[in-house]
């Protein structure tokens, strides 16, 4: 079967009111069709032969391989798009049935949560272009497409080039499930479906597949006090109140705010915590569960989530595809 690399392109994505009540700044439609341009042309060059792109209202992706010539077999997917997450899932789901090897997806944590919750397996390079951008990374596209054709062409091993991700599980009491990519967190005195950043004072349990220093969103707040790295076999677990100790976390671009931190540990692979209501459950930003008073949700982080490729150890592997390329001056 050809090596085949699909992209999902999430039209809204860098333009929620967190950008404009922060000071992210806003990714246009132009920006995405270019980005998507340079990752199939970095794709196709390391050895992608298929390329099947998402069709949307905004023609982001159409627009992006119209009469683009590189050799490899250019489609999109019509899946019916309304600009809505459900656009997401049924383009993930329609790629994973036309036997696509790696996707990239152009969006935030909150993109790849959509795919991950359809197809744990999925093989993913998430570029970032949303407003939490623990997830994706900001790798340049056309290295991002390049690692993307590697892999899927089979020049570089799987397991070495895209080991699995970490996922918090969340099950409640009345049967309900969800998951989060990076964060899954309880929030009092607040609502879901609230778009704006979260409010410091408001946060309790902050459960963490990886929690770095360097990024933005309420995962800084234990990377500033217990680090852990996506390859760690651990998450953390942040309980934050009154009467805690404040760090002044960036919970938003551009904003800054002191969090009151009560504990933070590292907890292992499997190992579960116990959320109470009433409380509002938010997923990689986006508060998605209400827990009435005395509700319980159990959160456990496991490494069972899609695949990543790391861009760098791609290349670093497969250099020599590009090594023995054809003169096409």
């Amino acid at each position: 079967m050809a090596a085949s690399v699909g992209i999902i392109a999430n039209p809204v994505s860098g333009r929620d009111i967190r950008r404009l009540a922060a000071r992210g700044g806003v990714t246009t439609s132009q920006d995405k069709r270019n980005r998507i341009t340079r990752a199939v042309i970095g794709a196709v060059t390391a050895g992608a032969e298929r390329i099947l792109a998402m069709d949307e209202p905004f023609g982001i992706a159409s627009g992006a391989i119209a009469d683009l010539e590189v050799d490899a077999d250019l489609r999109t997917i019509d899946v019916g798009a309304t600009v809505s997450p459900a656009d997401t899932e049924r383009a993930a789901l329609a790629m994973r049935e036309a036997g696509v090897d790696v996707l990239i997806t152009l969006g935030g944590d909150g993109t790849n949560r959509t795919i991950a919750g359809v197809w744990p397996e999925a093989v993913l390079v998430p570029m970032s272009t949303g407003t939490n951008n623990v997830f994706p990374s900001l790798v340049e596209p056309t290295i991002a497409g390049a690692a993307a054709g590697l892999v899927a062409s089979g020049a570089v091993d799987l397991e070495t080039a895209a080991p699995r991700s970490k996922l918090v599980h969340v099950e409640l009491a009345d049967g309900r499930t969800d998951l989060a990519l990076i964060d899954a967190i309880t929030l009092v005195d607040d609502f879901v479906g609230n778009k704006m950043p979260v409010e410091p004072h408001k946060l309790r349990t902050l459960v963490l597949t990886s929690a770095r220093p360097d990024t933005i969103g309420v995962s800084s707040i234990g990377g500033l006090t217990e680090p852990c790295s996506t390859t760690d076999d651990q998450g953390v677990v942040v309980q934050c109140g009154p009467g805690g100790r404040l760090v002044n976390a960036p919970v938003a671009p551009g904003l800054y705010r002191a969090v009151p931190v009560l504990t933070t540990r590292l907890i292992d692979l499997g190992s579960t915590v116990e959320v109470t209501g009433e409380a509002v459950l938010a997923f990689d930003g986006d508060r998605e569960l209400f827990l009435a008073v005395g509700q319980t949700a159990q959160m456990t982080v496991r490494r069972d989530g899609p695949r990543v490729v790391d861009t760098a150890m791609a290349l670093r592997l497969g250099s020599s595809v590009f090594a023995e390329a054809d003169d096409t001056r």
